[in-house]
């Protein structure tokens, strides 16, 4: 008895072609005959997910299946799979061009595979992030050997074609309904066979070389953040692009600054007297130091915005975000003979003259307890 082709694609009624798409590759991946050598069940999973997607994806098939079950489809051209390569056929959209499936499994068709990508870390200081900057990385890495160009065989002499799949670099299996083919176990997919081998690689076509990228630090990249540098991977087997090199850039933090995206953040010290009469300070700002007015009456904890002078956005770099400034209000911890004369006259006036958020503070005090 069949499944509901719902059920097999594991996903709702109400699933646009997208979703099937994904539902389908997914499955396709999982059940595919090159990642389950010999496995029956594995056959016939892939090949159930093949006719479920070929009825769903069909407008007209669809309609006719959600209105009347399998029976709805009888005499229409469903399934009849003979062999993996009328599959592979059938969608050649899931199968080559672009997707993750079509690198994992379409590169015997394609001619070449994808070359391998590497990866690094990338430090970089605080003003380099907020800047911008280029920064060099040394990799060793694998590059065409320059002595046989990559056919492996010493030069003069040429690779002879494998016996085994006759050059075709792949050797084709019957397995129930399916033909699978699969990568020759004598040449490896090459399709030829190294008599006599490149003294330098040793055969093997590459060698490996140490390499200095320089690598472009865009201005205002976040901590964390891949770079990506295309072609800069290792070469592709069979003449197939090279791979790309991903760079994970690591920010160190800064003793002044810190950030909140684009916002950068920075608390500065204020003399309690600037707090109190108001004035004038100066402020860091990436670029040097910046003129910031404090009212008279600023307190402790108080925010200043200063535009356009935090960092920029890593999409626009012409565009920048605020720079907040927090001050905090300093109180100092050694005082001259003249400034505690000063503050005692100073807390003599104030105890007289109440300010009018300390006296509804008293007040509030001497409620509770009389409410007590």
């Amino acid at each position: 008895m069949k499944r509901d082709y719902y059920e097999i694609l594991e996903v709702d009624r109400s699933a646009d072609d997208e979703t099937l798409k994904r539902a389908y590759r997914r499955l396709a991946m999982k059940y595919h005959p090159d990642r389950n050598p010999g496995d029956v069940e594995a056959e016939e999973r892939f090949k159930e997910a093949a006719e479920a997607y070929e009825v769903l994806r069909n407008p007209e098939m669809r309609d006719r299946y959600d209105r009347y079950g399998h029976a709805g489809l009888k005499g229409a051209p469903v399934g009849g799979f003979s062999s993996f390569n009328d599959i592979f056929d059938a969608f050649q959209d899931i199968f080559s061009g672009g997707s993750l499936f079509g690198e994992l499994f379409g590169g015997m068709r394609r001619g070449g595979r994808h070359g391998r990508h590497l990866k690094c870390d990338i430090r970089v200081g605080f003003l380099e992030m907020a800047r911008g900057a280029t920064k060099s990385v040394t990799l060793r890495r694998q590059e065409i050997c320059a002595t046989c160009r990559g056919e492996g065989a010493r030069p003069g002499s040429r690779p002879a074609p494998c016996a085994t799949c006759g050059g075709r670099g792949a050797v084709v299996q019957n397995q129930g309904l399916f033909s699978i083919q699969s990568v020759c176990p004598r040449c490896g997919g090459r399709g030829e066979i190294i008599e006599d081998p490149c003294p330098d690689c040793k055969g093997e076509g590459r060698q490996t070389i140490k390499r200095e990228i320089q690598v472009r630090i865009p201005p205002g990249i976040e901590d964390g953040l891949t770079l990506r540098v295309p072609g800069e991977g290792e070469p592709g087997e069979g003449g197939g692009p090279r791979g790309d090199l991903l760079c994970t850039i690591r920010v160190k933090p800064h003793s002044v600054f810190r950030r909140e995206g684009p916002v950068l953040m920075v608390e500065v010290p204020l003399p309690y007297t600037t707090a109190a009469l108001g004035g004038t300070i100066e402020v860091p700002t990436l670029n040097g130091k910046e003129s910031l007015k404090i009212p008279k009456g600023t307190q402790p904890g108080r925010l200043f915005t200063i535009k356009g002078k935090g960092l920029p956005f890593l999409e626009e770099p012409d565009k920048a975000g605020d720079l907040v400034v927090m001050v905090q209000v300093e109180v100092p911890s050694k005082l001259t003979k003249r400034q505690r004369e000063l503050l005692r006259e100073l807390a003599e006036i104030e105890s007289r003259n109440v300010t009018p958020k300390r006296r509804r503070f008293f007040e509030k005090i001497r409620d509770l307890f009389q409410e007590n």
